[in-house]
């Protein structure tokens, strides 16, 4: 990092950004196909569609819920650089880009104020997500929604700063499958339908637990220095063989899940050609690199050698959102 400017923009982190927004990606897709699906057959007494009470897409609420994901994610990578900058757990021995605070371009009291201007920011943009996607008239989910969000400003914050950061005590895994996973899916889902479908507890299980590998590979790649940092992952915990099969379990069954998933779309988009139908699976595709993936971390002895591979979950977790775009275009 040369100057300022360079400093800030990879404190934000911009590779996590895709890995971000891709379940506020699946949970619209589906519902734009299922809203489409519901327009179709407005007139059908007993449809598989006929519990949305919507019939048009509201755009923006998957613009402003894109904008406070993106808002969220930041605001975790501006609180986890000045974390563990101030820890002293981004040291020479870590592994990986060096951080912001690390370089000492960037000073602690400077991280701390933009933290606060961008979690101002993101507030602004969750209320205004829960207006225009619920309005007045259903005070009670709104206010839900408003504390959700406020837990999510808190677990941003949280995971690396103050005297209990939960990300020392090896529970990140457990909140970044909650908000990357079921938060975001399953209530953007909501938010456009204003309809809870448990059948969307499946993706956001999909989406949750390649979160949570890239989370995992990342916490694998620094188990050597957060082990003298104090800082206690869940592979700290288990050492580098048991969090590989942890690995493996993730991705197995985020795989089964949106299996399962795209099956019952199949099912319910029975009044289709069979051949369009077939479309709903293409999400699949983006499990072909993984596969991949998971013969090159089984062979890697040295936890350094780890570090490309968090790219390329993160990318086929997003390759997965954007081909369910493609598949709901198609078949819609």
């Amino acid at each position: 990092m040369k100057n300022k400017t360079q400093a800030w923009i990879s404190a934000a982190r911009p590779r996590t950004l895709p890995l971000s927004i891709s379940g506020i990606l699946v949970g619209s897709a589906y519902a734009y196909l299922d809203i489409a699906f519901a327009k179709a057959s407005y007139n059908v007494f007993d449809g598989p569609y006929n519990h949305i009470p919507v019939i048009y897409f509201n755009w923006w609420i998957p613009i402003l819920a894109l904008l406070t994901t993106l808002g969220f994610q930041i605001l975790s990578n501006f609180a986890n650089d000045y974390g563990d900058g101030v820890k002293g757990t981004d040291n020479d021995e870590r592994i990986g880009p060096m951080r912001a605070i690390q370089s000492g371009i960037i000073k602690p009291p400077e991280m701390k104020r933009v933290m606060i201007i961008t979690s101002v920011l993101t507030f602004l943009c969750a209320v205004a997500l829960i207006y225009v996607s619920l309005g007045l008239e259903q005070l009670l989910i709104s206010l839900f929604f408003l504390v959700l969000g406020i837990a999510a400003i808190w677990a941003a914050i949280k995971y690396t700063v103050g005297d209990n950061a939960y990300g020392y005590r090896g529970l990140g895994d457990v909140f970044v499958f909650i908000f990357f996973g079921p938060v975001s899916v399953m209530g953007i889902y909501f938010l456009i339908t204003s309809v809870l479908d448990w059948s969307f507890i499946l993706p956001s299980f999909t989406i949750g637990l390649l979160s949570v590998a890239v989370l995992n590979l990342n916490n694998m790649r620094d188990i050597e220095s957060d082990k003298k940092s104090g800082k206690n992952t869940i592979p700290v915990k288990l050492g580098l063989k048991k969090s590989k099969r942890l690995h493996f379990t993730y991705l197995i069954i985020a795989f089964v899940s949106m299996m399962l998933f795209l099956w019952i779309q199949f099912i319910k988009s029975g009044s289709l050609e069979l051949s369009v139908s077939y479309v709903l699976f293409l999400p699949i595709l983006a499990f072909i690199p993984l596969l991949k993936h998971l013969l090159t971390v089984r062979s890697i002895a040295s936890s350094i050698l780890l570090d490309p591979e968090l790219k390329k979950v993160a990318l086929s977790t997003f390759l997965l959102a954007i081909l369910s775009i493609v598949s709901v275009i198609v078949v819609s």
